[in-house]
């Protein structure tokens, strides 16, 4: 069982592109798109907000998209937030759903819902991403980074997908195309132009236990497997060289061990998110030592807990599973390891993650709060100031009407979205005349008892405007941010959708 369910939910997202092509076209655009409104100049009045740490409170400004000192000359739009807390927008490291047209238009839309405006896409073809670049990083879209030098070994994931898929590619169509192969420290020399030649804005390596070299003996683990540790140091060395950051895909607890010796970047899950093998999930647990070194590199270890839930593992399995990743979490607490958010789940993103980590009740909600909303995003665009209310900072931000400090369901009914100074709302004619300069309120300071005040409530931010909904909870252990959408996207996809799931 366990080798027929990794087949059809643990493939690399670059399958994503593959399932595009049988699939309907591209989506029309629909009524509950988010739009944009021009960038506006506003007076957040009365404002709470997460510093990474606490609340802090007082008046904001807004103008040009960023935090500014000073009240603007003039206001658009003039915000009383009493008692609404604004967070920063959250992060998603790990996934696979944004790296094609198809998933772009199925998935973008949600993303932008759940108030998660960053995202990294790990492992997706040159050919599938390259019609996306000018559709993604847009003020109705989220801002995205891809991995399109995706390296694995000749008998490594995601080759026995892409060669099994409908319709099937051969190795002539993947080999160095869809992602490319490096057997040995050698071979990553010879073919290291094809990744100077890819727009890659990370490199990502493939492992999978390494330390079982009988898997390679077996036929059937072949096209499942991944690199050496001696392939994972040199790509390391060579990308450093170049200013290139490395994520690492590992399995097991070995696996996490060599990609923390080589110095990468990212590792892009914990271990053990599934027994692919039949083992003890024990057996996935990280050494303290092991940790430590971890925090002592700063190397981001994205969570990516959530993803478990896919493999619908029985109640006990699953409680030894969680287990291991509660332990995993406290050790690498314990060291100051250097967490990152991110989910790895097909129909979801980082606000399942989220969730899922609050269940597991190893951080608090300020340390989850700060992770997701200012650690992962700037850990993924670390030239850009995100993240942050100060000013210079990029105005990007949520309203909520709770607290998430005492309540991190507050996260998943946002009153309202703002993007760089733009509000996201899916009433087109709000988003239209938002900005209009007749809508600019009086410079003066006295003029506000005359000026049209615009509340999460009356700003289009609920109902509609905001898509603000009660989620409710979801089978896999989630927040039901998705909802009857997730679940009526991955019936409309069926199974080929679960086959473009991935944690690789």
């Amino acid at each position: 069982m366990h080798d027929s369910m990794h087949g059809m939910l643990r493939a690399l997202g670059a399958a994503a592109m593959a399932l595009a092509a049988v699939l309907a076209g591209p989506a029309p655009a629909r009524a509950e798109d988010y739009k944009a409104s021009p960038a506006m100049a506003m007076e957040l009045r009365h404002a709470r907000w997460f510093d990474g740490e606490k609340l802090q409170s007082g008046s904001l400004y807004v103008e040009d998209g960023r935090f500014v000192a000073q009240r603007p000359r003039k206001v658009n739009r003039l915000l009383e937030l009493r008692g609404q807390t604004l967070v920063p927008p959250l992060a998603d490291a790990h996934n696979h759903n944004l790296q094609s047209t198809w998933g772009l238009e199925r998935f973008g839309q949600d993303y932008l819902r759940d108030g998660v405006f960053y995202a990294a896409m790990l492992c997706a073809d040159p050919a599938a991403v390259a019609p996306l670049r000018e559709r993604i990083d847009q003020p109705e879209t989220p801002d995205v980074l891809f991995a399109t030098a995706c390296i694995t070994s000749s008998d490594g994931q995601p080759l026995a997908m892409l060669q099994s898929g409908q319709p099937p590619m051969t190795l002539e169509q993947i080999v160095d195309k869809a992602v490319l192969i490096m057997d040995t420290p050698e071979q990553v020399g010879q073919k290291w132009p094809l990744i100077q030649d890819r727009r890659s804005d990370l490199v990502k390596v493939i492992m999978s236990y390494h330390d079982r070299p009988e898997l390679r003996q077996q036929p059937e683990q072949r096209g499942r497997l991944g690199v050496t540790p001696e392939v994972v140091a040199e790509v390391v060395r060579r990308a450093h060289a170049e200013g290139r950051r490395v994520v690492v895909h590992i399995e097991s607890a070995a696996d996490f061990e060599a990609a923390v010796r080589a110095g990468a970047d990212f590792i892009a899950e914990l271990p053990g998110y599934f027994p692919q093998h039949g083992e003890d999930p024990e057996t996935h647990l990280i050494p303290p030592a092991v940790a430590a070194l971890a925090a002592e590199k700063q190397i981001g270890i994205i969570t990516a807990t959530v993803a478990t839930r896919l493999f619908l593992p029985v109640p006990e399995l699953l409680a030894r599973i969680e287990a291991v990743q509660k332990q995993n979490l406290e050790r690498l607490k314990a060291a100051g390891a250097r967490l990152l958010v991110g989910s790895d789940l097909f129909t979801g993103n980082a606000l399942n993650e989220v969730h899922h980590l609050d269940q597991l009740g190893v951080l608090d909600k300020a340390t989850l709060l700060r992770l997701a909303a200012i650690d992962t995003p700037r850990a993924l665009f670390p030239q850009r100031r995100i993240g942050c209310f100060q000013p210079g900072c990029e105005a990007s931000f949520l309203v909520l009407a709770g607290n998430p400090l005492e309540d991190l369901d507050a996260l998943d009914k946002p009153l309202l979205r703002i993007k760089q100074g733009r509000v996201l709302t899916q009433l087109e004619d709000v988003a239209a005349t938002a900005g209009d300069a007749e809508n600019a309120l009086n410079g003066k300071a006295g003029a506000s008892s005359k000026a049209k005040k615009a509340t999460g409530k009356n700003a289009g931010a609920k109902g509609k405007a905001g898509g603000a909904t009660k989620a409710k909870p979801s089978s896999s252990g989630k927040p039901g941010t998705s909802g009857k959408a997730t679940t009526k996207k991955a019936t409309t996809a069926k199974a080929q959708v679960k086959k473009a799931s991935s944690s690789a």
